[in-house]
């Protein structure tokens, strides 16, 4: 059968031992600090030494941000043109042809794919483009590649530069937009 102490001389046994620890500890001290009095003042007889002073900072020329005809983008947009029901949208020639049949790369928006390289051949720079499937792609000037209808315009050893079509503020408009993807680094 267990005995069941009261919760008063389990408190008094908490006191009782942590009296006796103290106790313990107290007797264990030494007031011998000779060796770290020897320490300090080995420190102290050392050869001061010359600190060097901080190098100086360079001062950074502030870029100066020019517009180049775009829009500011520390201002706020102008409102968007609504335009009323009924009324035709400005058109400015400019929109995806429907009738064009896709090609591979443009089921991949631009930032799933990376350029691993390019190669020449029969004086025809080719990119070599790979979708995130790891599946490579050749691809040369006049290809489509994105899912905005972007159709490659240039491309050099480090950069394939497109133009998309995407649309406008207004409804049913478009506007063509530079885009480009450049050679994956990492690989």
């Amino acid at each position: 059968m267990k005995t069941i102490l009261p919760t008063r001389h389990i408190r008094y046994a908490k006191v009782i031992a942590c009296v006796l620890i103290n106790a313990l500890l107290i007797s264990c001290t030494n007031d011998d600090f000779s060796d770290l009095d020897a320490k300090i003042n080995e420190i102290k007889v050392r050869p001061k030494i010359q600190i060097e002073p901080l190098p100086e900072t360079k001062i950074v020329e502030p870029f100066a941000f020019e517009l180049d005809g775009s829009r500011d983008p520390f201002q706020a947009a102008d409102p968007i043109d609504v335009v009323e029901e009924g009324e035709d949208a400005p058109n400015n020639g400019i929109h995806p042809d429907p009738d064009r049949p896709k090609e591979d790369l443009e089921l991949y928006t631009l930032d799933t794919l990376k350029m691993v390289g390019t190669l020449k051949k029969d004086a025809v720079l080719w990119a070599l483009v790979q979708s995130k499937e790891g599946t490579v792609h050749r691809i040369k000037v006049g290809n489509y590649m994105g899912a905005s209808d972007g159709k490659i315009v240039d491309i050099s050893e480090n950069e394939i530069k497109l133009m998309e079509i995407v649309p406008d503020k207004n409804p049913n408009t478009w506007r063509e937009q530079p885009a480009s993807l450049k050679i994956d680094a990492t690989q």
